[in-house]
This record gives C-alpha cells, structure tokens and sequence, in this order.
C-alpha cells in the first residue's frame, strides 16, 4: 500500500469527488498507471481553480484506489485518463499552513516546489496527519 499526494485545483477536484475518479497531471495516464488498488490518495489544491491568482493551500479530498482499472473518458477533444476512487465524504478542506511543522513533506526549505511535479508519495506519517486533521477516521464510500 502507497500513499500519493496529487496536486490539482479544487474546482478539479470537486468534480472528481461527484465522479467518484481520479484524474492527474490533466488527463495524463502515467500518475494513475503508478497507483494500486488499495493505495490512498490525497489532494492538495493550491489554487480554488485553474489560472486563478489566488491562493488556496488547502488539502481538499482524501480517498482509497477502488481497483485497478484505468480508462480514458471522452469529453469531446479532452480524453483525460482516470481511476476510480472511494472518497471520505466528510473529509472536510484543511489548510496546510498549521500542519507544516508536523509533516515530512514541508521539512525541507523550498518544500513547495516538489508539489509542481503534480503528484509525488507521501509517508505513512504525513498521510495519517492529514487523514485526522481533515476528519476522515471512517470508511471511505
């Protein structure tokens, strides 16, 4: 079992979340083609939607790999890749400034630059952190 941090805007994730997929790096297959049925995945949003200026710093969804299938939907000239995903429904948005000192992943100088990669692992440790402070201690559906 792995744990991934996929860094999308949260207008993205939202529609994932209603989907009940996966979508990363816009529709590319390589990201989700690295997960496993029964990995957990969660997602930082720094920005409320694409192009926007402001800022969100926010982890905004937390969910289990369903299974290991990987297709490509058709939205016209978009034919982005997904999975799919058993979201915590009441995981609520959590900003990620007053967990920075409890996480490996913001332990280095510069930590934010390693998010533009769009999805990176994450410990065990800095998974179980986000999962309590986003409140998600029940089963995912």
């Amino acid at each position: 079992m792995k744990y991934w941090l996929g860094v999308v805007s949260r207008d993205h994730v939202r529609r994932g979340v209603e989907l009940g997929i996966a979508q990363i790096g816009h529709g590319n297959r390589n990201g989700l083609a690295r997960m496993r049925s029964g990995d957990w995945l969660v997602y930082y949003s720094p920005r409320p939607s694409l192009g926007s200026k402001e800022q969100l710093q926010a982890f905004t969804a937390i969910g289990e790999i369903a299974d290991e299938e990987i297709w490509q939907a058709d939205e016209g000239d978009f034919k982005p890749w997904r999975r799919r995903v058993h979201y915590f429904v009441e995981a609520t948005e959590t900003p990620i400034r007053p967990l920075i000192g409890d996480l490996d992943l913001t332990s280095a100088p510069n930590w934010g630059y390693q998010l533009r990669r769009g999805l990176l692992s994450l410990s065990e440790a800095d998974f179980t952190v986000v999962r309590s402070a986003m409140g998600a201690t029940r089963g995912a559906t």
